[in-house]
């Protein structure tokens, strides 16, 4: 087996329960040379990184991808363990988004043309060619940051219309496949209370009825709109007929804003600073046909900086306070920042894989080495080190996940390459100035 850094071993061998002991060892390779690696994160490359430390014929190793008999649930779910541990008591927040990653090709199982909500604007609207991921992350905050984080620990990958047909599978829209991860992850911590949090894509009845059944122990807080129709709960029935199922319409959010007048608030806000706004808030009952009513409450935010337009947020949880869902909104931004990582630092494009099982797992998979570069980071802080990649002209206030994958390279290429016995006694002779120049050269973040 592949020598592990001391810091990282408990974690990584929890890992190791999906797996068979050769599958295994096969997987720690590639996790050693996916860390260690910098620009594409294809096999070939990986293998090239770990060269002698890779026994075996490079098939092996596509096949774990493609063939090895191994399930990702399982992973998720030592995960999202792993990242709870790192939580206060009280409620989980888990931001949920999808992304878009770019994979070209005629063959390429599971691609569509999807739109790009990095690259569009409010007058223009960018489309790409690859595979939209479903993504659940559980918002923490490490000892080492004053921002939150957002590690991914649930991914599920939406498959075009045209392909689930093909397949004989019904058809699941993002907010359908968001929905199954909540369930998973709410069957996993029955003990736990989540609130789970959504940009205007996730603004639907269907999970805010989906929430609201499962209220003991799921509450969703997302973006709303201005003209929705909202309306009061139904008059007790008496007398004959079809009891009502909806009661006076109410007015409209935009109306009541226009009508009424903001009171000022302080808010946990984006950066993990507070600031000063406006707000008007009310309740109602959200009604579709078929759904049923879901009592919510609405936000109306304005921010008198004049840097963020005006917004409207939704929960169903009618008890939170507006100040408290206007702050926890702001904690689903994190997750932007993940997807952008993951892309510099993790190569989340890069990948090369085109048939069914090794496209299911390679996303996922970068995805899931986030949420384990940063727990491993976290760790070693916590046992007293902290470097910063600090450049000239460019000085960090505290680390971000460049760090993080700087500092868990540097304990792979010290505690797994050069512990070698054919790198050892070479580098041990080496000058400590010389080792620390070679160190920083290979543990650059990009």
């Amino acid at each position: 087996m592949l020598p592990l850094p001391d810091v990282a071993v408990p974690l990584i061998m929890s890992l190791s329960i999906p797996f068979t002991e050769p599958t295994f060892n096969r997987i720690l390779v590639l996790l050693a040379g996916t860390i260690l690696a910098k620009g594409r994160r294809t096999i070939t490359s990986v293998l090239w990184i770990m060269r002698k430390q890779a026994p075996g014929h490079m098939s092996d190793y596509h096949r774990v991808f493609s063939r090895a008999p191994w399930m990702l649930m399982p992973l998720g779910k030592i995960l999202a363990a792993a990242v709870i541990q790192w939580l206060p008591d009280g409620p989980v927040v888990v931001a949920m988004d999808d992304t878009t990653a770019q994979h070209k090709g005629k063959k390429v199982y599971g691609k569509g043309c999807h739109h790009d909500a990095v690259r569009s604007t409010h007058t223009h609207v960018a489309y790409r060619w690859g595979h939209k991921w479903v993504v659940l992350a559980i918002v923490v905050k490490l000892p080492f940051a004053s921002r939150p984080w957002a590690l991914p620990v649930l991914v599920a990958l939406y498959r075009p219309r045209d392909l689930n047909k093909q397949e004989g599978r019904r058809h699941k829209t993002p907010i359908m496949l968001a929905r199954g991860l909540m369930s998973i992850l709410m069957r996993w911590f029955p003990e736990k209370q989540f609130i789970f949090l959504g940009d205007g894509g996730y603004a639907s009845h269907e999970l805010a009825s989906f929430c609201r059944r499962h209220r003991r122990q799921a509450t969703l807080v997302s973006r709303y709109y201005g003209d929705a129709v909202l309306h009061d709960p139904p008059k007790k029935h008496t007398g004959r007929g079809r009891p009502r199922v909806k009661g006076k319409r109410r007015e409209s959010p935009e109306t009541v804003v226009a009508a009424g007048r903001l009171r000022k608030a302080t808010v946990d806000w984006y950066g993990a600073t507070t600031r000063d706004v406006k707000i008007k808030s009310d309740q109602g009952h959200w009604y579709k046909s078929g759904g049923g009513l879901v009592p919510i409450r609405w936000v109306f935010v304005r921010d008198d900086t004049g840097t963020r337009r005006d917004e409207y947020y939704y929960t169903t949880a009618p008890s939170l306070t507006p100040e408290r869902i206007v702050s926890l909104y702001t904690m689903r931004w994190p997750i932007e920042t993940t997807f952008q990582e993951v892309r510099e630092h993790l190569g989340f494009e890069t990948t090369r894989q085109r048939v069914a099982n090794s496209v299911l797992r390679a996303g996922p998979c970068l995805l899931g080495l986030f949420t384990l570069v940063s727990l491993i980071y976290a760790e070693q802080t916590r046992r007293g080190v902290h470097r910063l990649c600090d450049r000239p002209g460019y000085h960090k206030t505290e680390p971000t996940f460049s760090d993080a994958i700087a500092e868990v390279r540097r304990l792979f290429w010290t505690e797994t390459i050069f512990r070698q016995p054919y790198f050892h006694k070479t580098f041990n002779k080496w000058p400590p100035k010389l080792k620390a120049l070679l160190l920083d050269y290979l543990t650059q973040a990009v």
